[in-house]
């Protein structure tokens, strides 16, 4: 493993990816962390904050492959789902519906940072070379 491809990457890049690296790890210790507690809050408005970050910087990115419009291709329609679900996820806190709240906010955590990062992984990808070497 070697970060040089990630490293040698554009900014936008190394931004989405280290937001996204670090929204993965936080929300893993929101599973594991109390509910409802201070704790909680606080980590969960940082990895909001991350996912905001992971979105918006993916429209600065442009990969090769099939394209929707202009420079965009599918994987930007995530970062529009991405940008919608988080204020529903929120507002679902706000209203503390906890059942709302979490299945929103887990959808969000394996689609968008579980399945979008696997396909990272795929070769001819920064993160292929990363993770595996040319």
């Amino acid at each position: 493993m070697s970060f040089a491809p990630l490293l040698n990457a554009s900014f936008a890049i190394q931004l989405h990816a280290f937001a996204a690296m670090s929204a993965f790890l936080l929300g893993l210790l929101q599973f594991a962390a109390p509910k409802g507690t201070l704790p909680h809050r606080t980590v969960g408005w940082i990895w909001v904050v991350l996912m905001l970050v992971i979105a918006i910087s993916s429209f600065w990115i442009h990969g090769q492959g099939a394209r929707l419009a202009g420079p965009f291709g599918p994987i930007h329609l995530l970062s529009i789902l991405v940008l919608v679900m988080l204020p529903v996820g929120l507002w679902f806190a706000h209203k503390h519906n906890a059942r709302g709240h979490a299945r929103t906010m887990v959808g969000l955590f394996i689609g968008a940072l579980i399945v979008a990062g696997l396909f990272t992984l795929a070769p001819g990808r920064i993160m292929h070379a990363v993770a595996f070497g040319n």
